[in-house]
């Protein structure tokens, strides 16, 4: 088969063509030729105003909730939702039921995802069932395709194990992946600790519950020169402890959750339970820090925190809901929203380009005769999720109904065009 895409604008900073408007023509997966003017006929061709393309994107902390949660999603299910959103690579978090903590859980995974339109890559735990307790078989796993290694929705929360997990991975040169959460800390808050939660009469979880334990963590890996990855950062003061860190050599990244960036907890006092997430929305101020960080490049990578629930989890009081929403259609068009100054090579960095350094991933450029993996979108349009149009089995979003301003196109990738 194959494809051709009509004056598209290439942004990748390791191809020639970065930064140029070309077309690009695809056969059977490949990339053949790249130039201004391919008139060779293909069965489809595409061709939209002021269209972008870029190497397929990533997304590092996703919730498929396969298997034992099929309910809530599927494997099937996350990737129609991730190939909406534009991703080509989803790496899923751990928190099924049995755990992924075996290798032959991530086998699992990785043959049942075998014949899926994306690449989906298991991250295995740190500890036996994520319980903080016992290290898993880490190195068994990554023999067998797990590509990082974390505890996802409950964080390690002794020092000794995280640092024996710290020194472990070393061995292969894995990362660690934390949810920065220190459950001693505001371990019944609801939502973020501050003025609104007084207003609100709802216990709050204080920023401290965070930063305590990046600055841990960070100490740890001080102590074992190893690698980790921080996700779904929320303050001011987890930035600077980070970029600090990254100031003393320290192989320490982080990502930030697109909502992070859109709402702050004064968005609610309408009670959205879909707005209930951990780490929780915080203040306005430190909304306006994280995208200045996005901006600034102290930010690595986007992690949308992709956590499906059924409705009755979500359609309750406010103290009885669970955490979390889906996040992979929106997450382009929130930050192109929340950030439209960001440039094309930032958002293509924050979207890709980091996340394949960070987890070793295979890396693909914009070149001819390289396997065709890409993103197609614009920044201009509009994205409005709703039920009909929700590829998700869950619809848990404050996003609904909610006009965006970006769109993604589609994606190309393992040689099928998916136009949205």
């Amino acid at each position: 088969m194959k494809i051709l895409l009509k004056k598209v604008l290439i942004v990748d900073k390791e191809s020639i063509f970065n930064n140029t408007i070309n077309d690009i023509l695809i056969e059977n997966g490949i990339i053949k030729t790249i130039n201004e003017n391919i008139t060779e006929t293909a069965e489809i061709v595409f061709q939209e105003k002021n269209c972008i393309v870029s190497i397929g994107w990533v997304d590092c902390f996703s919730n498929f909730n396969d298997p034992g949660f099929e309910f809530r999603e599927t494997l099937e299910t996350g990737s129609n939702a991730a190939i909406a959103g534009g991703f080509t690579t989803v790496c899923i978090i751990p928190n099924t039921q049995p755990t992924i903590h075996s290798k032959s859980q991530v086998e699992y995974v990785v043959q049942k995802t075998k014949q899926l339109p994306i690449n989906i890559l298991p991250l295995g735990t740190l500890t036996q069932n994520a319980e903080g307790k016992i290290l898993a078989e880490m190195y068994d796993m990554h023999q067998s395709g797990a590509i990082a290694f974390t505890d996802g929705l409950h964080p390690v929360q002794i020092p000794g194990v995280l640092l024996k997990a710290l020194q472990y991975v070393k061995s292969f040169n894995g990362t660690v992946i934390q949810m920065p959460i220190d459950k001693s800390i505001g371990g019944n808050g609801l939502m973020n600790e501050g003025i609104i939660s007084t207003k609100l009469g709802l216990p709050g979880l204080p920023s401290l519950a965070e930063e305590i334990i990046i600055k841990r963590d960070i100490e740890l890996l001080k102590y074992t020169q190893s690698k980790l990855h921080i996700t779904g950062i929320t303050t001011a003061k987890s930035v600077a402890l980070i970029k600090g860190a990254k100031a003393e050599g320290l192989a320490i990244t982080c990502s930030v959750t697109p909502y992070h960036l859109f709402y702050c907890d004064e968005d609610l006092q309408a009670y959205d339970t879909n707005l209930k997430v951990n780490p929780p929305l915080r203040t306005k101020a430190d909304v306006v820090a994280l995208q200045q960080a996005v901006l600034n490049g102290d930010i690595d990578c986007i992690a949308t925190h992709h956590f499906p629930h059924h409705s009755d989890n979500k359609v309750c009081e406010f103290e009885y809901a669970k955490n979390g929403m889906i996040g992979l259609q929106t997450a382009f068009a929130a930050i192109n929203t929340a950030l439209p100054n960001l440039s094309n090579e930032l958002l293509v960095n924050l979207f890709y380009t980091n996340a394949t350094d960070i987890f070793s991933l295979r890396k693909n450029s914009i070149k001819e005769n390289q396997v065709a993996n890409l993103t197609i979108f614009t920044r201009d349009g509009n994205t409005t999720l709703n039920k009909e149009n929700n590829k998700s089995k869950s619809f848990n979003t404050p996003f609904s109904n909610k006009t965006l301003k970006g769109k993604v196109l589609g994606v190309i990738t393992k040689n099928i065009f998916h136009k949205n």
